[in-house]
């Protein structure tokens, strides 16, 4: 088989790698892929919003299945462009994708399902929204409701910060995103991100994770795209997961197909865990997240593309719910962080060549490195994914991007992989380098 995955960064590197060791797969591609992942792909130039030259592309090599990471192409239409062309690919419709691309249908849907999530109101004019967040109880929850590459969320503490976060979204922060604001209670709790692989009827589960959102330790700083994740996530258990699956997914998967948009592709649903151990809906994403996709599929044991290729198809259901997992087995540990450019989330600095020092193995698919040490304490495995890197008209790695590289280690414990991703992370360096230190923790 040949495959194509749409994306470039971090979490299409994570696919590309777990596609390539598929036996089903002779070759895969990567539309416009990156550094490290042209070390495991052949990659080509064209962009997610390409769609002609797109599906050109996977026409001309004979594509069996193309997989789409980011969650642009997905709002577009790309699954809904392929299709019409005969073209077998992996992800939900546009349609379906508003699940992700509007925050507002996201709430209006779980309120009509009776799905459990937090109290809100939406707003099309600044100074209705600002009455409103006067009228509630603090915190509060601000978010854009479109698309905002994770930045679009603000949890304030004050009315100011409302108003703050209020003005952002309506004087354009957010580009178009932001013409729409909801208004949420804040939902007290612990944060679960948690994964599944759905044919528009049936799902499999892949392991939980846990995301870090804020940008210093401590949960302090600002929202970014992301600062490192862990996986499994310790607080989601058996019978937890039990309460996600029978008040969210299935009732979700069940909703989607009833209002005429089945739900085929990756579903990410990010719940809040009160204190009563009952999960709530954060949001929902239309695709795997980024950087809880670099922990949670190395940690799979089944064959990513068997899978993928059966869910395209409309034939999980002999998966019966739940994917080989290390998770499932209770064997092993995942620990990703983040390594991010000066300013980021906001104004980044970009072009810094990147060092790394001997001694560092970075594993199978980075030959950009020196390979002739060897990080391997407790037997733990150490993967690099590259997020926002490019080469230089001398070859040389530099950065390109506000998340540059994602550094994961896989142990038998969480302990055992925070300390083999920290220590990968000290044997890197590029100027205004910055990442949390308390990522597994």
């Amino acid at each position: 088989m040949k495959v194509l995955v749409i994306g470039g960064g971090g979490r299409e590197h994570a696919l590309v790698l777990s596609l390539s060791l598929s036996e089903h797969v002779d070759e895969i591609f990567c539309c416009p892929g990156n550094p490290g992942i042209s070390q495991i792909a052949h990659c080509a130039a064209i962009q997610v919003d390409e769609f002609e030259k797109l599906a050109e592309f996977a026409t001309n090599q004979k594509i069996d299945l193309t997989v789409v990471g980011p969650d642009d192409p997905l709002s577009m239409g790309i699954v809904d462009y392929f299709q019409e062309r005969g073209l077998r690919i992996f992800g939900p419709t546009r349609d379906a994708s508003k699940l992700e691309w509007s925050k507002y249908f996201a709430k209006e849907f779980m309120l009509r399902r009776g799905i459990p999530t937090a109290k809100y109101a939406a707003f099309d004019k600044r100074e209705h929204a600002i009455a409103y967040a006067y009228s509630r109880k603090l915190p509060l929850v601000i978010k854009a409701d479109g698309l905002a590459r994770g930045k679009g969320v603000a949890v304030v503490n004050s009315h100011d910060g409302a108003i703050g976060a209020i003005n952002a979204c309506f004087d354009g922060k957010f580009g178009d995103a932001g013409k729409l604001v909801i208004i949420e209670d804040f939902l007290p709790g612990t944060e679960a991100s948690i994964f599944a692989i759905c044919d528009g009827e049936n799902y499999a589960l892949l392991p939980t994770a846990q995301d870090y959102k804020r940008l210093l330790d401590d949960n302090k700083g600002p929202n970014t795209g992301g600062m490192g994740a862990r996986s499994p996530n310790p607080l989601v258990d058996a019978e937890l997961m039990k309460k996600v699956e029978e008040r969210i997914i299935k009732p979700t998967l069940l909703g989607m197909k009833e209002e005429g948009k089945p739900y085929k592709g990756f579903l990410y649903v990010g719940i809040m865990i009160d204190s009563k151990r009952d999960p709530y809906v954060v949001e929902f994403n239309s695709r795997m997240g980024d950087p809880e996709t670099q922990v949670v599929l190395p940690l799979l044991e089944c064959d990513l593309f068997e899978v993928l290729w059966q869910a395209a198809e409309g034939n999980l259901g002999f998966f019966k719910g739940v994917l080989p997992s290390a998770e499932v087995s209770g064997d092993g540990a995942a620990v990703c962080v983040i390594l991010a450019s000066q300013g980021y989330p906001e104004k980044i600095a970009t072009g810094m060549p990147i060092r790394f020092k001997v001694g560092l193995y970075l594993g199978q698919q980075s030959q950009l490195i020196d390979q002739s040490g060897d990080l391997n304490p407790n037997d733990a495995k150490v993967l690099l994914f590259h997020a926002g890197t490019k080469l230089d008209q001398q070859r040389n790695l530099i950065t390109a991007g506000g998340r540059v590289l994602c550094v994961t280690a896989l142990a038998a414990t969480q302990e055992e992989a925070h300390k083999a991703a920290y220590k990968a992370v000290s044997k890197i360096d590029f100027a205004g380098k910055q990442n949390r230190n308390d990522i597994g923790l």
